[in-house]
Order: C-alpha cells, then structure tokens, then sequence
C-alpha cells in the first residue's frame, strides 16, 4: 500500500499540529494500518530501522503492545478532542511529546523528541516506578483485550458470541452488562446478558425478561447507535426507569441490581452499526474513566468484528439451508407404499453440506428413489447438490432407465457440462409388474456409484446388508460400467438408503457404523416408518451431528402404519 501524500492529509489540523509538535507525523485508520508516517515519525517510532507505511501497527512495531503509548493512542482514538501526552517511549528509548486527535475514522499523530527531558531513559528510581506502573497496567489491559479477542473467534454462533462478550467485560469494566444487536429486518434482534455476582444473576434475567421495552429507558442506547459514539450517563434517575417495570417483581429485581451510572458503546464493524453494548455500574462503583473508556470501546470493536463475522456466516448459512431444503421436497406416497424422509444439516462449524434425498413416480409407475453426497460443506457443495439432483430426477423421469443406465447417462451429463467435483449416489426403483402385485411382492432394483448400500428391514427385525462391488463415483470423468442389482420386497419389508453422516456419527469407521445402524434398527424395526426415522436419529445422533444426514425409508404395504 502506498502512503498518501501530505498534501492529502487534513490540512488545519496538520499546520496546527505541526506548530505545536513539528518532528514526526503518523495517521493509523480504525485497523491500525499506518497510513502515512514521515522520515521523523519513522525515526522516533522504529529508530529508522523499520518501514512503516501500509503496515498495520502491531505487525511493523510489535514492541509499541503493552507500552504505555499504547493506551495513549487507545484513549485519543475514543474521544473527539486533541489528547496530549508526554512520557517515556521505551520501544525506541526515549522521551516523547505527543499529540493525536481522531478525525473521521483516521487516528492522526504528531510528535517530538522531548528536549527537556534526558534521552538515555527514566532519570531516576520515581521515574522508573511510575514508567513501570503504568506499563504494567497496560500489560492487563492488553491481556485482557487480547482474551476477548482469543474467546470470540472460538465460535461463529451469533447468540454465543453475545453472551461471552457480555461475560468477559463483566470481569473488568463492569457490575453488569447487556449486549443488544438489531435484527436483519432493523428491528430488535438478540439480546445477551452478565453480572459478576452469580448471586444477582436471578435478579438480572428477573429485569431484562420482564422489563418493558419502548419506554423510552432505552433513548441513550439509541443515541449510540444512531450515532455511532460511546455515550455516558453519570446518574440514572428513577423517574426514566420506572415505565419500564410493568411488575413489582421486575422492580424489585431492579432496586437489588442498585444500578447508578453507565456507559453504552456502540457495535460497529465494516461501516455498519448493528447493535450496542451497556456497561452497568452499580452500588458504590464509580462512573467509567477514560482509560476504561477506552478499553471498553477497544472491547467492542473486537467483539463487533465478531459478531458480525457470525451475523455473516449466518446469513449465509439460512440462504445455504434455504436452498437445500427447497430442494429436499415432501416424497410421494405410492398406494401401497409409505415414503419417510429426513434431512439434518451438519452443526458442527455451521457448515453446510451437499448431502440429498429424492423420490417420485416415473412414468411407467415405478417409485424412483435416490440418496447422494456431494463432496465438501459449502454453499458451493449446496449448489452442486441441486444441479446433481436436478439432472438425476429429469433423465429419470424422461426415460425410466434401469437404475444404471440412469447413472450412466448422469455421469456422461455431469462430465460434459464441467461439474467440477466428485458424488456418491445410488439410485433404486421399486417395480411391481402385474404378476408380483398378485402375490403382494416387489423388486428393488438399485446401482450404487461409490455410495452405502441399502438395507431390508423385515417386520421381525431381521435385516439385510444389499452390498456390491463398489463401482466409480459420479464426476470422476472416466467411462465406466454400471451393474443392477435386485432384491425382493415381501408385505412389511423396509427399505433404508442414508448418507454417512449417520453411519460415521462420532468419527467412527463404516463398519463399525453400519453394525451400530443395524443394531438399532433391529430394535426399531416394528415401529411406523416415520416413527422409526425419529427414533433412529435420536438414537444415533441425539445432539450435534459431525456431517450432515439424509435419510430415506419406504415401508411395503404400510396400512398398520396409518
């Protein structure tokens, strides 16, 4: 990145800082990227030895972290008038006169080595003292701000950032605090609420579930996020609260929090406010310094940089899931036959995969039915999921194939239009010619391209593994040859087709998972089909899955289902 000229730089404020100050001149932006430094702002920094421009901070000067001029430039760029300092600068060994002034998003600085003061370091055993109380104070600041920042990027669930942000300013800056975020339509979103005293924390859900929002308690917060700025209130006065407690629980529950002065900060990230956080003091707990000040909006710009990372990634998800489960339509119900079908994203990283399910009626009158997994977890692998599906079911439906020749033709479409990436499917169809409907039988004809084998159910809990020679899957882009395989479905017979995220719940291996799969099922087996899907996933995956699961079941003459 190229400096800027100082000819672009505000001009009133430059001559006039450079009247008070003429050496060095440096401008950091809201992420601390050095946007212009001058030979002497480089001198007195880095000593001359470090090329400052288009670097950020911490990265070019890493020793300016836990230094006493750290918390002068946190503190200057938090309030809207010039800020002085004057001070030992230890990073390059000498003493300093500053000046710094925010304008705009930009964090102007200008500065001189202090003549008067000696150059060789602190002059004497009071000196060092104070040097060293203030840099170690600043030491627990920095390690506090850089716990906020190690604690948040461990999630990207919007309501669980909320609620640690909330939990660690309790720690330092605050008796209580609440998170507030505005909702994608603008309106109220999440709320996240702390107290540092376990023992007030019934009293504080007690308030903030039955307090009365709109009452016009909440303008300061409105200030904030209109604009922008952390906003002060040194006394809070009963008459301003008390429309907000419908109850005398809730006032109760607030005269026991004993809260007498605040602070609320705006969160901000990517040039968009998008909620606030409210530092609650109470008892005897004075209002907020400007040091704390300056920690606390420090504290919310990383936790805004959070929450907004997960308010993205969740956006993207909900249009992920939206896409995915448009696509994963309610299955036919054939006479004779009940259909079941279940789909569960993967919740492990929020993450989306390209897992699927699909069954209709061909033409003929056959039940086609098709389960598949699109390698990865992405929109990318949602996406695919729909072109795969969507190509299976209109070749299925315009010629009703064998299952294999079905894959075939799947496979030579998905090479010459670029898919791009590799598949497993299995495609089966349920016939009943005229001779088998007499004797209530079926045949299930399937091809598998690199997927699970299906599973037979019989009403006794006995079952079969209706495995095969693995074959190539889809996207590879080789020729290949595809085999049928049929087996015969008797009254009260189930077939399964599932993805691995159920037989590979918990990273266990597919052998391992299938026998579970089949232990399961054998005890499930007498149960409606719809029931035993529920019941299966319960089972297998009573919480968080590790990939995502599609499930697919069909019961043979299924009125004591109904």
């Amino acid at each position: 990145m190229s400096q800027p000229a100082a000819d672009r730089l505000p001009q009133a404020w430059l001559a006039a800082a450079m009247g008070r100050l003429p050496d060095g001149v440096a401008v950091f932006d809201g992420d601390w990227i050095i946007r212009y430094a001058n030979p002497a702002a480089v001198r007195l920094l880095s000593a001359g030895t470090a090329e400052l421009a288009g670097r950020n901070l911490w990265v070019a000067l890493p020793e300016v972290a836990g230094s006493v001029f750290h918390s002068f430039l946190l503190h200057a760029r938090t309030v809207g008038t010039p800020v002085t300092w004057r001070g030992f600068y230890a990073p390059a060994g000498r003493w300093l006169s500053a000046t710094a002034e925010r304008v705009d998003d930009l964090l102007q600085v200008c500065f001189r080595e202090a003549a008067d003061l000696p150059a060789e370091g602190p002059a004497d055993a009071a000196a060092e003292q104070v040097a060293a109380s203030g840099e170690g104070a600043d030491r627990d600041r920095l390690r506090f701000l850089a716990e906020v920042s190690e604690a948040l990027i461990t999630t990207l669930d919007r309501d669980e950032s909320a609620s640690q942000l909330a939990e660690l300013v309790v720690r330092r800056l605050a008796d209580w605090a609440v998170v507030v975020l505005v909702g994608e339509d603008g309106g109220p979103g999440e709320e996240a609420w702390a107290h540092r005293d376990p023992g007030r924390r019934v009293d504080l859900d007690t308030y903030m579930t039955g307090r009365l929002r709109g009452t016009g308690d909440d303008a300061v917060m409105v200030d904030a996020l209109l604009t922008g700025e952390p906003v002060q209130i040194i006394s809070i006065p009963e008459e301003q609260v008390a429309p907000s407690l419908p109850t005398e629980e809730v006032r109760a529950a607030w005269r026991r929090l004993d809260t007498r002065n605040c602070m609320i900060v705006p969160l901000r990230a990517r040039g968009e406010t998008f909620g606030a956080l409210a530092l609650m003091n109470a008892g005897a707990r004075p209002p907020h310094t400007e040091m704390e000040i300056a920690t606390a909006v420090e504290a919310a710009r990383r936790g805004a940089l959070a929450l907004d990372n997960a308010r993205l990634y969740g956006r993207q998800l909900k249009v992920a899931e939206t896409l995915q489960r448009s696509l994963l339509t309610p299955p036919p119900q054939p006479d004779q036959l009940k259909i079941a079908v279940r789909y569960r994203p993967a919740s492990a990283h929020a993450l989306v995969g390209g897992d699927f399910y699909d069954a209709f009626l061909q033409p003929d009158g056959a039940t086609l039915l098709v389960v598949g997994d699109v390698a990865g977890h992405s929109v990318e692998a949602a996406a695919a999921m729909s072109q795969l599906r969507s190509a299976v079911r209109t070749l299925a439906y315009d010629r009703p194939d064998s299952p294999a020749q079905t894959l075939s033709r799947v496979d030579r479409v998905l090479t010459g239009l670029g898919f791009g990436t590799l598949a497993t499917a299995l495609v089966a169809r349920i016939e009943q010619p005229a001779e088998q409907a007499r004797a209530g039988l079926r045949t299930l004809r399937w091809s598998s391209a690199g997927h699970l084998p299906p599973l037979r159910v019989h009403p006794d809990g006995t079952m079969d593994l209706l495995d095969s020679a693995p074959e190539r899957l889809l996207g590879v882009g080789e020729p290949t040859v595809r085999t049928d395989h049929e087996a015969i479905l008797r009254p009260g017979d189930t077939v399964l087709l599932v993805t691995d995220g159920l037989v590979e719940h918990g990273r266990v291996d597919i052998d391992t998972g299938l026998a579970r799969l089949t232990g399961v099922l054998a005890e499930l087996a007498d149960l409606p089909v719809d029931e035993l899907c529920d019941r299966l996933l319960d089972r297998i995956v009573p919480g968080r899955a590790d990939d995502d699961v599609a499930l697919l079941a069909v019961r043979c003459h299924p009125e004591s289902d109904s």
